[in-house]
């Protein structure tokens, strides 16, 4: 198997995109990444889940992934043995022939996604905090509307999330052990859990509210600190 991150670099290169850039685009697809992640990938040190592999093809315009990832099974892309110039004829032939009524395929029923994920019943609080207990929660039927990075949710508790998030909102979480400059995520710090801004300067590391009235949360180096996740929805 080829490297993925060797394979996603050279395309988004390709492409003439950042790093960053490449970021942007996947939050086109619900993920809030940073380039940070981006450059985890390309350098081997982690992958992209499954979701977020997809995505990454369709924004690169790798079609043959077998091929591409796996150096094997030519026979799953027809396409696989023209170039570049031969797959754009044979798109643009694909093309024509779905616009015919003769050949394009019957039209079926979208049935809508529906997922169950866990929300926790003990909410992250949002304004002096409360402990998340990981083993209080039910389990909810989500759609399309929430992001399929999301595997989790939380009720808000307070307003010092306030405008965006008003008390007893649901927010949902990808969990993820680091979360960007500026991202907001859910916190655990000395016994407490929080949804707050994760905000970085040369003071330190603060968690902030969005509601002014509340005063930043310094992290120190002697603090009891976990991140549980970045909300994305």
């Amino acid at each position: 198997m080829k490297s993925v991150g060797r394979i996603i670099a050279a395309h988004r290169k390709e492409k003439k995109m950042s790093q960053i850039q490449l970021a942007a685009e996947l939050k086109n697809y619900g993920f809030t990444l940073g380039n940070t992640a981006v450059s985890s990938w390309e350098k081997d040190v982690s992958v992209p889940s499954a979701t977020q592999f997809f995505a990454l093809c369709k924004i690169l315009g790798i079609t043959d992934i077998y091929n591409e990832f796996i150096g094997c099974c030519r026979e799953t892309d027809p396409l696989a043995g023209l170039n570049e110039e031969g797959r754009e004829r044979a798109l643009e032939y694909i093309s024509l022939l779905e616009s015919s009524d003769k050949y394009r395929k019957e039209e079926t029923t979208v049935i809508p996604f529906i997922r169950e994920i866990k929300l926790f019943d003990l909410p992250a609080s949002a304004g002096r905090g409360e402990f998340l207990d990981g083993e209080d929660y039910t389990m909810i039927e989500v759609g399309a509307e929430v992001p399929a990075s999301a595997e989790f949710g939380i009720r808000i508790k307070g307003n010092s999330m306030e405008p965006r998030f008003v008390d007893g909102q649901i927010v949902f979480v990808q969990p993820t052990r680091q979360v960007e400059n500026g991202e907001i995520g859910i916190f655990f710090l000395n016994g407490n859990a929080y949804c707050k801004k994760m905000m970085s300067t040369r003071e330190g590391n603060f968690l902030v509210s969005l509601n002014k009235e509340y005063t930043p949360i310094p992290i120190k180096k002697q603090d009891s600190f976990l991140v549980f996740g970045r909300v994305v929805g």
